[in-house]
């Protein structure tokens, strides 16, 4: 079984101070680091490490930090053979900022992400077919990720979008070859005009998602936990309480571990709890890609009280 990823590839610099800055503020930071993001290679990343075999599919520049990103994606161990050096397109970054709470803001130049088109998927064309779990995201242009989603489910794959970053015109994305649909609260009040804070409102959310098109729902609400719907049934999960210092990347993590998880056979709700604790464990470290956790550690988390 194994998964593929259609998605974006960054170099994050991430800075790190007391507070987030006010708009024309200039704030001494803490720190800084240099590290792989986007959140295709995140979620990349954060799949191969609890151990499916993944191959990541997407555009880096010929230029420093696409060479860094390609070498930190095999050294996480994602199979690279899919992803492009573009010659005529730097590769992407972001820029984030993060205060002592954990929250974040982020600035993302796209660079040869939003170059990716039909030859990629065409180039790809084999592993999309015989890939079990295709994961997708907003970080790279919906032309392309419908050629992904078609050619990865002919081969019978299970398709999960997470429709971040929040579209500036929801009407655009069409959400009916996706199978599996993770929203966060700012994007599912994006998608459906229903900011969810419960297991009330999140019903009525994913409701409103389900006739779009995704059989399944998972609505990603913090502390709050993860509202998971089927269309028949639904069901709060609660979240895990771990120490947080840095939010960047959780959504991504919890998305590698839920392809993980349905990869190796967990019913949807396990899966989600399974997503839960990848997400809360990358909250504890620093950075994106770096800070996604191994199977052991998650297997600690899951067995505590």
């Amino acid at each position: 079984m194994t998964v593929a990823v259609f998605g974006s590839i960054n170099m994050d610099l991430t800075v790190y101070s007391d507070r987030l800055p006010k708009p024309g503020e200039t704030l001494h930071g803490e720190r800084y680091l240099t590290g792989l993001g986007g959140k295709g290679a995140n979620q990349a990343v954060a799949a191969a490490r609890l151990g499916v075999p993944t191959r990541m599919i997407g555009r880096v520049g010929r230029d420093y930090f696409g060479k860094s990103a390609l070498e930190l994606l095999q050294g996480f161990g994602v199979d690279v053979r899919h992803v492009v050096t573009d010659p005529a397109n730097p590769t992407g970054i972001a820029m984030i900022n993060v205060d002592h709470g954990g929250e974040n803001f982020i600035t993302v130049i796209a660079g040869a992400n939003y170059c990716v088109d039909a030859s990629d998927v065409e180039a790809a064309a084999k592993s999309l077919s015989r890939a079990s779990i295709l994961l997708l995201q907003l970080e790279v242009p919906w032309p392309a990720m419908t050629l992904a989603a078609q050619r990865a489910r002919s081969g019978g794959a299970k398709i999960i979008l997470d429709p971040a970053p929040a579209p500036s015109d929801p009407g655009n994305i069409d959400l009916s070859l996706i199978d599996i649909l993770t929203p966060n609260e700012i994007e599912t009040e994006i998608l459906t005009g229903i900011r969810p804070r419960d297991a009330a409102t999140a019903a009525d959310a994913a409701k409103l998602l389900h006739a779009k098109g995704p059989a399944t729902v998972v609505i990603k609400m913090g502390e709050r936990g993860a509202y998971l719907s089927t269309g028949s049934n639904g069901l709060l999960i609660r979240a895990f309480e771990v120490d947080t210092v840095d939010t960047v990347g959780a959504g991504d993590c919890f998305n590698g571990g839920l392809a993980y998880a349905l990869s190796r056979g967990f019913d949807p709700a396990e899966a989600v709890r399974f997503a839960s604790a990848c997400g809360a464990l990358a909250t504890t470290r620093y950075g994106a890609a770096a800070s996604a956790p191994t199977l052991p550690k998650v297997e600690i988390l899951l067995s505590g009280p």
